[in-house]
């Protein structure tokens, strides 16, 4: 379980994020939903370690993250919003370089390596630079990156920006089956919709507060009709979503 106490960010005196509280529960899909500017990128960065609060605590299964962050962050997966790579690196270097920094055994590493790119369609490019990638051949790099060593604690930053429909929907399906095998997975985006569809509840940020911290169904009834997503699903997806995150999960977990 992942715990925010009274987190607080300020900035040469202006508060980022001021008061922030709430759980993401181990098998839950905890959406983090905010207009930009409203302090999402700096709660996860905070939860990160990437910077520290300026007042408040963050725990996970009940310890202060800071009293041992070497053996937290063997627990932690983070997709930051901004896919920011090694240009100079191939896809399958930049694995690589993450695996062997995460200690990973090389010869399992490289199977994943193969796995991850095959599965999210990179593989022709494993040898391309990544200077050469589009911005979602990069977000893919990098929810590989993430997911390579099996984190129990899984962020994700706006993770479906540039990703075509079809991998939006391998993500959204791995995204289920990841809190479906007991991970803390905690979502941010500012797009209500993409929210709603992943979400088992919701932490609403305006201007740094929460402002509503409840489940999905409390927050906002669904329409029974059809949405454009199934309609597309059922009639121009060719690709067996389900099983591709499937395969995912099953490499993560070898």
């Amino acid at each position: 379980m992942l715990e925010l106490r009274h987190v607080t960010k300020r900035y040469t005196g202006i508060a980022a994020v001021e008061d922030v509280s709430f759980t993401a529960r181990a098998g839950e899909i905890t959406g983090y939903l905010g207009p930009n500017g409203s302090g999402k990128s700096t709660t996860l960065k905070m939860i990160t370690g990437l910077i520290e609060p300026s007042a408040g605590e963050i725990l996970y299964r009940g310890q202060p993250i800071q009293r041992n962050p070497m053996a937290y962050k063997q627990h932690l997966g983070y997709v930051p919003e901004e896919p920011h790579l090694y240009p100079h690196l191939t896809g399958a270097e930049y694995l690589e370089m993450v695996g062997q920094l995460r200690g990973l055994p090389a010869r399992p590493l490289g199977e994943k390596i193969d796995g991850f790119l095959t599965l999210l369609s990179l593989y022709d490019d494993r040898y391309v630079p990544i200077s050469s990638y589009s911005k979602g051949m990069r977000q893919k790099v990098l929810l590989a990156a993430a997911l390579l060593h099996n984190p129990d604690l899984i962020l994700l930053d706006e993770p479906f920006s540039g990703l075509d429909v079809t991998s939006a929907l391998v993500l959204r399906g791995l995204i289920r089956q990841l809190a479906a095998r007991g991970k803390v997975v905690l979502f941010s985006s500012h797009e209500l919709d993409t929210v709603e569809r992943v979400s088992s509840r919701v932490v609403i940020l305006h201007k740094g507060r929460v402002v509503a911290n409840d489940s999905i169904e409390q927050l906002r009834t669904l329409m029974a009709l059809p949405t454009l997503e199934e309609i597309f699903s059922q009639l121009a997806v060719e690709q067996d979503t389900e099983g591709v995150t499937r395969q995912i999960v099953e490499l993560i977990e070898r």
